[in-house]
This record gives structure tokens, C-alpha cells and sequence, in this order.
């Protein structure tokens, strides 16, 4: 009987034969054990458990895994011997088990579906369905590949009709790569403006103009260049796009449909966890060094302004109080003022401030109120101390800003795992905004290995517009967007924005959306030059336009060899669902997306194309919706591409490391596992707007293959068993989609 044990193992066996699993004694008889049958097992009843559950799949080894898509998983595939024809036959476990398998030398308990009906619903809701969603995908990805964001390798080779026919079938992970890649990446270097760095000249220079709110490069002859001409977008089409999304998100058999399948999913994987759960932590166990507090995560969404705690910035203001109090910090009536009148005035010195006195901390009085809210961004409610602390264009020239924010930088630093995605403004009120923002960062350094900025564009127009600040919609664009064309045409036009925007990642767009919009985007809404309206425009008017000026953008700086901007807007933390259409179509991964859990459509949608979500619990919190509703642990049980992040850390946080106490607190609320943590971290750098060059080494060279192969449990601490859960089921998923076009109709 031992021998014949010890033959049949396998490559699944081992997980038991190591770690805290191994027996502490050998199949054979109870002599060997030196005890009596009857008496009571030294050994944990888990562990015999376990060994009787291996050992009956060993012995039923033989699986069908797919009967058209994949050959059967023979023994003989895993070095297992082939069990007589007979027992086979037998075997309880001889179904087609309609799943497909990521890696063979990845072993857990899995779960499939049995029969032809995958999905509980009748064929024909299942063929519209899927016909709808499909459509949906198809509308996406031609977004993404125009504006050249992220769109998951697995979905689009689906929709390229690659998958499901030639699904990759028993791959294994190649470790050599992996272990000649370094853990850090290399050292920057110290000129990291480039400032001693001359300028790329380009031998062609284009004309720019505007053109129905977009800026066009154009020739000699005043035409579209023909390699930019198919980047340009048509705003019929995305509002064609726009009207079929709507008619989905309220379709109800579609509705009913991916509430099921969302469903299917949060179940699935609450049984994969009881399941599975052991064999993840000893895999975690078993690298070693590695941990939840040595992997990279990063703060995907986090404003520059409130990057600081409280206790943080008063100690700042009361150091600069003290040791800068005869400098001039602003001029009042063409006079100037000192830091030390300022505060007199205000009638506080040093000593007396406190936090309590600086009132920027978020409280329950903000619930709904976002306009309390936005109050708290002044220090001991004065906008003064606002003015001279935490702007970049002021009469000290943001030296107080750079200071106190070069102070953050340096304590992600010391952590080194923790990175951060500060949002900077730009405001369209004038053209030079951005020539002053990338002189105050380079005059200043305020730049650190761990951080890459974005840049937020606030939906302000109608108050812009009331102080005749702009006159028209265009101007506002304008003001954003001309600028960065004139950089990318001619690097020697703006040198100093030149050299910034390399270490900008991505344009966001932010205010207050639970505001009512009294406009409506349709097909007679004036374009931007026509635009002069007090209102407002909606959200998606705003965000059709940055992207069509971003799609353009994009294509001339990838054209020109530069870096290239990802669209990651406020999306879905209140106001209506349409927002979530509109971000789903436009934007790479977007910020709070709560919304999401009373929208099954787009939600389901989210998941099939892994689009990010940057939550923040805390701050939604104090907002718009209590930490107990957060939808966030459902997003992660279901399979949606989640992250954590802070939002205001001013406003919501009370220690230094701002990003570990947001995962310390979602820990201890919703119970999330060391692999629940880890997955989350990877998330959050995989969604960053950091270089590939970067990621290769905090994530593996392999990072943007499919499942397993792209996992390096060495560096993201994530393992391979949860990876492969999670790459198993999207693919179910899609396939559950894309075979059923195939299938013949029902007879009547």
C-alpha cells in the first residue's frame, strides 16, 4: 500500500509534502504508528482530512477539462500514471468540466460548472446578452486603442476572435527571466529634469489651430496631417455610443443577467477562499522576506493639496511662524504684509494654534455637504493661510507649498513601498498656467523617485464665466490643452514644461458631482466656441472634450517619441449613473466609482475589462456613503480591478503613513486576508501611471501577460493560487459570452 502511494504522486501532492501540511507520519500500518487503532490520532484531524481528499484526486486524476476549446488534462500531462479505463469510468469526476485551466503547475481546489446551460438563464436572453455586452466591449476597446490606454490583453484578444479557439493550454511560468531582474530599479540619476539635457529639435514643425474644441496639427496646406487624421473623434458617434449604453444599463433581462453572473462571481469566490485559503497563506509563507509591508503599493488618487495630515501641516505653519515671521508673504491693497501681521491680525501666535483651531479635519457635519467640505481646505477657516501654504502660484511663489509637500515626498521615501499619484491644478483661466506650475516644480524640486503627478482639471467653468474670467467654453480648453501641443511641436517654446511633463502621468477631471446639471449633452448642444452659457456644461460634455484633445495629444507626442497622458477622472462617487457610462467609454481607470453597486450592466462591464477603480473608503466616508455600505469588499470578491487610495489626507487621515492606515482600517472592518492586502497593493501599481520601466521591477518582467505567468509572488507577495483563481474565472467569463454566439437558435 505505501508503494503504491509513493508512486502515484504528484505535482499536486507536493503542497502537502512540505510546510505546515506534511504528515508527521507515513501511510502504513499502526504498528509504524506505534499506537492502537482505537486511540485517539496524534495527528490534527485537518491534516488526515486533507490527505484523504488528495489522496481520492489522485486517484481520479483523469479530467476532461473542455470538450472543444481544451484537451483533456491526462495524467500523463502531469507525470501522474494513467488509471485503468475501468476506474476512470467510475470516477465521480469524470464530467466535462466546461473551465479553463491557467497553469498545470499551479494546483488548488477549483470549481467548475457542469452541463450546457452555464448561466441559469434561457438560451435566448443569454444570446442578447451576450450580443449586448459584446457590443459594449467592442465600443471600449476602439476608445482606448485612439487615445493608446489600457485595455486587458485577455479581453481584446477575445474580441479579435483569437480566444476562445486558442486559449493557451498547460503553461508553465518561466522563472529565469524573473531571477535576473532586480527587486529596485536602478538609481535615478541626478540631473532628473534633464536640465543639463538640451532640448529635442524636430526638423518638422506643424501648424496648430482650433477646431470645434479640439486643437488640430496641421501642414503647410492647413490640413489635418494624414498620421493624426484617424485620431481625431466625432462627438455624433460618442453620442451615438452614449445612447446605446443608456438603452443597456436599463435593459432588464440584460440587467438580470449580469446581476446573476456578479453574483455567480462573489459566490464563486467565497467558495474558492474556504477552499483554498490555507494552501494561499502557506504559499505566501513559503517566499521568503517578502510581506504585506515590503511590496510597492501605491496612492492611485491623491490631491498634492491635502497630501499633508493635519498635525503635519500645523507643524509646519508654526515652525514658519517662528522662523520666518518678518518675511513677505502677500500684498494687501499694493502693501506689502509679513507672515507675523498676517497672524496678528488673525489675532493667534504660535503657541495658540492647534489642531482643533486649524478646522480641516472632515466631521460628520460634511455628510452631503460638500460644500463644508471644500471649507475645510482653509486653515482656521481663512483663505489667507490657504493662499499662502497651499498654492503654487502666490506672492512667496509657492516656496511654502514646495516645502511642505517635498517634506511628504520625503517620508514615501524612507517607506520606500509606498508611492503616491499627487493631483496638481490647472485651472484654464489663463495660458500660462502651465509654464508657472512646471517653473514652480523646477525651481523648487518637487520631484521624488516615488511619485508621478497628474493633473486636475476643476469642471469651474460657470464661475469663470460669471467673473468674465472666459468667455466662451473654448477658451477654457484652450487654455488646458494649446499649450501642451505648442510643447510637443517645439520642446524650445515651454523648455521648463518640457522637462515636467515627463514625470506627469495623466490628466484628471474633479468638482463636486452630486451638483444638478441643468444642461443636457445631446446633438444640439453647441460645440465649445458656441458655447457661452452661465450653466455649467455636464459631466460628459467636460469629459468628451479632454479626451478628444487627449486622443490627439496623444497620438502627436507618441509620434514625436514622448510620454503619453492616461485619462483617470472622479467618477461615480455621487450624482447620476451617466457619469459611470461616460467614464466607462473615455477614461483608463477612474476614482471612487460607488455608484457602480446599483448599475449590474456597467458594473459587469467594469469587470470584463478590468477597468481600475481607485476607492477611498475613508473619505467616502465622511462624504457620501458610511465605511459599513463601502461596495468595495464586494468589488474585490466579485473580481473587479480595485485599488485603495486616500483621496484628502488633511481632511480624512490622523497619521503620517496616510495609505497604511487606510489599509489597516479596511483590514479590521472587513476582515481581508494578508492575500486580499497583497492583491489590492498590486492592483493599485498595475492601475499607476508609473513607467513599464518601473514596474518591471517592482511587479516582474512578465507583468502584463495573462494569469500566472504575469504574477511574481516574489515581489507583489500575491500568490500564484489567487492569480490563477482570478485569470480563470474572467476567462469563464468571456467564454461564457463568446461561445454562445455560435450556438444555433432554439426552434420555436
Amino acid at each position: 500500500m505505501r508503494d503504491l502511494c509513493c508512486a502515484r504522486k504528484s505535482v499536486d501532492s507536493e503542497v502537502f509534502d512540505n510546510g505546515p501540511f506534511r504528515p508527521s507520519y507515513a501511510l502504513g500500518s499502526y504498528a509504524d504508528h506505534g499506537t492502537s487503532p482505537y486511540e485517539i490520532s496524534n495527528t490534527p484531524i485537518e491534516v488526515n482530512e486533507s490527505r484523504k481528499q488528495r489522496t481520492m484526486e489522485i486517484q481520479n486524476r483523469a479530467r476532461l477539462e473542455s470538450q472543444n476549446d481544451h484537451a483533456c488534462l491526462s495524467p500523463k500531462s502531469v507525470g501522474v500514471p494513467e488509471e485503468p479505463l475501468d476506474a476512470r469510468c467510475k470516477s465521480p469526476q469524470l464530467v466535462e468540466m466546461h473551465t479553463f485551466r491557467d497553469a498545470v503547475d499551479v494546483n488548488y481546489q477549483r470549481m467548475a460548472i457542469t452541463g450546457e446551460e452555464l448561466s441559469g438563464v434561457p438560451l435566448e436572453d443569454l444570446k442578447d446578452a451576450a450580443s449586448h455586452l459584446i457590443e459594449a466591449l467592442r465600443m471600449r476597446n476602439q476608445y482606448m486603442e485612439k487615445i493608446g490606454n489600457q485595455f486587458p490583453i485577455t479581453t481584446k484578444r477575445f474580441l479579435s476572435g483569437e480566444y476562445p479557439a486558442n486559449l493557451p493550454k498547460f503553461r508553465r511560468k518561466n522563472t529565469e527571466i524573473t531571477a535576473n531582474t532586480s527587486f529596485n530599479p536602478p538609481e535615478p540619476p541626478k540631473d532628473h529634469w534633464g536640465l543639463n539635457t538640451p532640448l529635442p529639435v524636430f526638423s518638422k514643425k506643424y501648424t496648430l489651430k482650433r477646431n470645434n474644441g479640439v486643437t488640430e496639427v496641421c501642414g503647410d496646406d492647413g490640413n489635418l496631417i494624414p498620421s493624426l487624421a484617424e485620431f481625431y473623434v466625432s462627438k455624433d458617434q460618442f453620442l451615438a455610443d452614449t445612447e446605446r449604453l443608456t438603452q443597456m444599463i436599463v435593459d432588464g433581462p440584460l440587467k438580470s443577467f449580469c446581476f446573476r453572473r456578479l453574483s455567480y462571481l462573489q459566490n464563486k469566490f467565497q467558495l474558492h477562499v474556504l477552499l483554498n485559503e490555507l494552501r494561499e497563506l502557506h504559499e505566501q509563507k513559503a517566499v521568503s522576506h517578502r510581506d504585506f509591508y515590503n511590496i510597492r503599493k501605491v496612492d492611485t488618487h491623491i490631491h498634492a493639496a491635502s497630501s499633508m495630515n493635519q498635525k503635519h501641516l500645523l507643524r509646519f505653519i508654526k515652525k514658519k511662524i517662528k522662523t520666518e515671521a518678518n518675511t513677505v508673504v502677500l500684498e494687501k491693497n499694493k502693501q506689502p504684509v509679513t507672515m507675523k501681521e498676517v497672524f496678528k491680525k488673525m489675532g493667534i501666535d504660535a503657541y495658540d494654534l492647534s489642531v482643533d483651531m486649524l478646522d480641516v479635519h472632515a466631521d460628520r457635519n460634511t455628510f452631503h455637504r460638500f460644500d463644508k467640505f471644500n471649507t475645510k481646505y482653509n486653515p482656521v477657516g481663512e483663505s489667507t493661510l490657504r493662499e499662502i501654504f497651499i498654492k503654487t502660484d502666490n506672492y512667496v511663489g509657492g516656496k511654502y507649498f514646495a516645502e511642505v509637500l517635498k517634506e511628504v515626498l520625503s517620508d514615501l521615501e524612507d517607506s520606500k513601498y509606498q508611492h503616491a499619484e499627487p493631483r496638481l491644478s490647472i485651472y484654464g483661466r489663463s495660458k500660462d498656467e502651465w509654464d508657472k506650475l512646471a517653473k514652480w516644480a523646477l525651481t523648487h524640486d518637487v520631484w521624488s523617485p516615488n511619485a508621478r503627478w497628474l493633473i486636475q482639471i476643476p469642471r469651474l467653468y460657470d464661475i469663470y464665466k460669471s467673473k468674465n474670467m472666459v468667455k466662451t467654453f473654448d477658451e477654457l480648453l484652450d487654455n488646458v490643452f494649446t499649450p501642451l501641443f505648442e510643447v510637443t511641436n517645439d520642446p524650445s517654446s515651454h523648455p521648463e514644461l518640457y522637462r515636467f511633463l515627463q514625470q506627469v502621468s495623466g490628466i484628471d477631471s474633479v468638482d463636486d458631482e452630486s451638483k444638478h446639471e441643468y444642461v443636457h449633452f445631446d446633438r444640439s448642444t453647441p460645440t465649445p466656441p458656441g458655447y457661452k452659457d452661465a450653466e455649467n456644461p455636464p459631466y460628459n460634455y467636460y469629459l468628451f472634450y479632454m479626451y478628444a484633445n487627449l486622443t490627439a495629444l496623444n497620438a502627436f507626442r507618441r509620434e514625436r517619441g514622448m510620454n503619453t497622458f492616461s485619462l483617470r477622472p472622479h467618477c461615480g462617487e455621487a450624482g447620476h449613473v451617466n457619469h459611470l457610462l461616460t467614464g466607462y467609454l473615455l477614461s483608463e481607470s477612474i476614482a471612487h466609482g460607488i455608484l457602480l453597486r446599483k448599475v449590474p450592466v456597467l458594473q459587469y462591464l467594469f469587470y470584463l475589462t478590468q477597468m481600475g477603480i481607485a476607492m477611498s473608503p475613508l473619505s467616502n466616508n465622511s462624504l457620501f456613503i458610511s465605511y459599513q455600505r463601502n461596495p468595495l469588499p464586494e468589488y474585490l470578491q466579485k473580481g473587479l480591478n480595485v485599488s485603495l487610495s486616500t483621496d484628502d489626507p488633511l481632511q480624512f487621515h490622523y497619521t503620517k503613513e496616510a495609505l497604511m492606515e487606510e489599509y489597516s482600517i479596511a483590514a479590521q472592518v472587513w476582515k481581508l486576508s494578508s492575500c486580499d492586502m497583497c492583491e489590492l497593493a498590486r492592483n493599485s501599481v498595475m492601475q499607476s501611471g508609473f513607467e513599464d520601466k518601473v514596474k518591471i521591477h517592482w511587479l516582474g518582467p512578465n507583468y502584463r501577460e495573462e494569469g500566472v505567468v504575469g504574477n511574481d509572488i516574489h515581489r507583489t507577495n500575491v500568490p500564484d493560487i489567487r492569480v490563477s483563481f482570478r485569470h480563470e474565472a474572467h476567462v469563464d467569463e468571456l467564454c461564457n459570452l463568446f461561445r454562445v454566439q455560435h450556438l444555433p437558435h432554439q426552434a420555436e
